[in-house]
């Protein structure tokens, strides 16, 4: 038992099984590096046998971090493992984490093996794993609702191999806090060589206790590694939320008596960067990083507030990184001016070129805006960086026409494969007219299951950034695009949707 607790984030890998959160490499290493500023403890990093561009997107990470450790997933068998290594061997601290299901239910219906079978392939994946790192984890898939007795001989034996966290997943979010922390320290208690390796805890959030059930894993079941996302980002309805919990810990550290090693004065900042990436806004009631985290509208609590802040906040506005984002841009900064911001944001470019480039829009930006705000930096080198990767549309120009009585009707110029297009169309609003100009030239035939406005800052000045995602063939994928207009904002968000449509990565879908 320490008083550390470690933090496991696994925004790159679980939280981008969420529809249409799938990242490009650049922004995952981007995610990554904002995530070594917050000083997380390991950053799973990716599941690099599932794709090629997951691969690459591990083996950048890996190449690129120094202070955190780099974890890929794997499933429990040697070309899962042998690719992970690969992706991991320049990291200067590699984790692979190898997983098998253990539940009655995933054996039988999932897998088709017995239980017999499950052991010994687990037992043979951590060894395999060992020969290739020295830190290995563990996850036996859907463990809560594993069998105890079962669990306990699978889990004493990959220790005996040499696996030095055992991850125990609520996957399906089926957990109760108290009985959840029980089943932990029941484990703890009857695997012999538990001492061993350090337990960890992974909840799903599907009935909304993922980082109540994660709290009891490390207060009654003894766990001292906690995995999470940013925003609580993930499938279904997310995982546990890595800002809650390390300031749940912090603030409570009377009660849980733990230390950690993350920044939280950057936990804002993380918190947009990965909403602008993946487009899956943040709501403003959210714990710690929603907008009205630290706002009070009641008289009473403003009263309270004025005279002293403890009497309705437990925690300071700043500690977690809203006032550390204060500083507005405009169009008279120069060059330098922009790039210390950049790096303040966890921003970097990867030549001058790209840094020129952004640079550009920027003060583009700016003649348009009078004052620039760190989000609307992330929304403009998030789109500088999208425009860089796998594409075949890209915006122009725009121009449209509404009038009350009349259909709207918009002309849209956009690039398709290097040459310039024009598409035409009415609509029942300017939005629709415009995006469906765009399709009446590419003809995807791809359905909009979500079509998503956020202002991304405070005034009718602001940017607003739209979310388009779109299904086509079983495929989910998410466009972001922001401008100060809201309609060009939407037909930006479409274009980049498109793009990944396109994109011919594929991905093997893995949970743990």
């Amino acid at each position: 038992m320490t008083d550390q607790l470690i933090i496991f984030d696994t925004t790159l890998r679980d939280g981008e099984q969420s529809p249409g959160a799938s990242m490009t490499r650049d922004e995952k290493l981007r995610i990554a590096r904002q995530l070594e500023r917050l000083k997380v403890d390991v950053i799973e990093a990716g599941f690099p046998a599932s794709s090629n561009g997951d691969f690459e997107a591990v083996q950048a990470i890996a190449n690129a971090i120094k202070d955190s450790t780099v974890c890929g997933l794997s499933r429990a068998n040697d070309r899962d493992i042998s690719r992970a290594a690969d992706a991991l061997a320049g990291a200067a601290r590699a984790r692979i984490h190898t997983f098998i299901a253990t539940s009655p239910l995933h054996m039988e219906k999932k897998l088709r093996m017995t239980p017999e079978q499950v052991l010994e392939q687990a037992k043979l994946a951590v060894r395999f794993a060992r020969n290739k790192v020295a830190d290995v984890e563990f996850s036996p898939e859907d463990g809560y609702r594993s069998d105890v007795d079962f669990l306990c001989r699978v889990l004493e034996a990959v220790i005996a191999e040499g696996a030095t966290t055992i991850n125990v997943p609520d996957t399906v979010g089926y957990a109760i806090p108290e009985l959840y922390g029980q089943f932990i320290k029941t484990l703890r208690e009857r695997v012999p060589n538990s001492d061993k390796a350090i337990w960890s805890v992974h909840c799903h959030n599907d009935l909304g206790m993922a980082v109540a059930n994660s709290l009891a894993g490390v207060k009654i079941g003894g766990a001292r590694q906690v995995e999470c996302t940013i925003n609580g980002l993930g499938e279904r309805a997310g995982n546990c939320s890595l800002e809650e919990i390390v300031m749940a810990v912090k603030t409570r550290k009377d009660y849980f008596g733990l230390d950690l090693n993350i920044d939280t004065q950057h936990i804002v900042a993380a918190s947009r960067m990965v909403s602008q990436t993946t487009g899956f806004v943040v709501q403003p009631n959210k714990a710690v990083v929603g907008a009205n985290a630290f706002a009070h509208a009641s008289g009473i609590h403003q009263d309270g507030v004025l005279k002293a802040r403890d009497t309705y906040e437990i925690m300071r506005a700043e500690d977690v990184g809203w006032t550390a984002n204060k500083i507005v841009l405009g169009k008279l900064s120069g060059r330098n001016a922009f790039k210390q911001r950049l790096q303040d944001l966890g921003v970097s470019m990867d030549s001058e070129a790209d840094l020129n480039a952004a640079f550009l829009r920027f003060k583009e930006l700016a003649d348009r805006k009078a004052e620039i705000f760190d989000e609307d930096i992330l929304a403009l080198v998030s789109a500088e960086q999208q425009s860089n990767v796998d594409e075949q549309f890209s915006f122009v120009s725009l121009s449209q026409h509404s009038e009350t009585g009349e259909q709207p009707h918009a002309r849209v110029v956009f690039i398709d494969q290097g040459k310039e297009v024009v598409g035409e169309s009415g609509g029942n609003g300017p939005v629709d007219a415009s995006l469906k100009a765009i399709e009446s030239h590419v003809k995807s035939g791809a359905e909009m299951v979500l079509y998503s406005v956020n202002a991304i800052s405070g005034s009718t000045e602001s940017q607003g950034e739209v979310t388009v995602r779109l299904q086509n063939a079983g495929r989910v994928v998410n466009g972001v695009g922001a401008d100060p207009d809201i309609v060009v904002a939407s037909a930006k968000a479409y274009l980049s949707a498109l793009n990944k449509l396109h994109s011919q990565t594929e991905r093997v879908a893995a949970q743990g």
